[in-house]
């Protein structure tokens, strides 16, 4: 599994947090920044990471702002992007075996860094159970590509 990871200022510590993490599970990733704690504008950061997603570069992207809102709103512009905003466990499990996200977006402003570890070990670790949840996936691709 190879996995895009980034987010803008507001979210700098968490970055760090999930990258010791994916260490930690030997999972290889690439981060794409930003490396500065001034203002920069999060689709600056998201955008990259969301076309490495859906071209195929990167198996899934992780990005982080200090919501993840706007993160999470720029990546699901890009065609073949399910980026979800995830907060709990509960949501990272079930948008990965429902709903087969492959971005997960987190807010550092909302969560501290032992949920988001939690949330973003059980996001990488969950599959996708595929069976009814395939055909509703599937009208998001369909109505995407049309």
């Amino acid at each position: 599994m190879k996995i895009a990871i980034a987010s803008d200022h507001g979210g700098l510590n968490l970055r760090e947090e999930i990258k010791s993490l994916m260490d930690e599970m030997g999972i290889e990733y690439e981060d794409f920044g930003c490396e500065c704690e001034t203002s920069v504008d999060y689709p600056d950061y998201a955008l990259p990471v969301a076309e490495k997603v859906a071209d195929g570069e990167f198996d899934k992207g992780i990005l982080i702002c200090g919501t993840g809102i706007g993160m999470s709103i720029s990546a699901n512009k890009v065609k073949g992007i399910r980026c979800a905003l995830v907060h709990d466990v509960f949501s990272a499990k079930a948008t990965r075996e429902h709903n087969d996200s492959n971005i997960l977006a987190m807010g550092e402003r909302v969560i501290g860094p032992g949920l988001a570890r939690e949330i973003a070990k059980v996001w990488l670790s969950t599959d996708f159970e595929g069976g009814r949840h395939e055909n509703r996936v599937g009208k998001i691709t369909a109505y995407e590509t049309k």
